[in-house]
């Protein structure tokens, strides 16, 4: 299940999407916007911008901004920063994969078989999605396909 860090993490990067390029946004004003307490969404912007997602600017104009076009940005590389593999169990994780102690037969486990199942499924939309799609259905547009060279809403 998606954590409220996530949840809040996607609509603070979601919000910042509808901003022009390099135009900030103050972090009382994202967290009034999307119901977000403020000083949770002071950590959750830290962490973003420790991974390389947003920037920030302090002083006079100073605010977030995405560090990257929302074009580029994948839901599933901001999920995974803010709470970890997408996978529901270790041994179906590619990124923080361990063998369950319980197990005797790993390629023929049937609850690793399902999760393996359902952490690609999983993936396969969210590394899929851009912030600028994600965006686009909020505003009633129909989503893209995600492609490698993505164009502007």
């Amino acid at each position: 299940m998606l954590t409220k860090k996530a949840k809040y993490g996607l609509k603070a990067m979601v919000y910042l999407a509808g901003f022009e390029p390099g135009r900030t946004a103050l972090v009382a004003d994202i967290a009034t916007a999307n119901q977000i307490p403020k000083k949770f969404l002071d950590a959750i912007l830290g962490e973003l911008r420790n991974a390389g997602f947003v920037h920030s600017k302090k002083g006079k104009g100073g605010g977030y901004t995405l560090a990257r076009p929302a074009e580029e940005i994948r839901v599933g590389a901001v999920i995974r920063v803010l709470d970890g593999p997408l996978a529901p169990i270790q041994c179906a994780s590619r990124t923080v994969y361990r063998r369950c102690d319980d197990c005797e037969d790993e390629e023929r486990c049937t609850v690793r078989l399902v999760m393996v199942e359902a952490r690609d499924a999983i993936a396969n939309v969210l590394d899929n999605r851009t912030l600028a799609q994600m965006r686009a259905l909020g505003d009633g547009a129909e989503p893209r396909e995600a492609a490698p060279a993505l164009g502007e809403n």
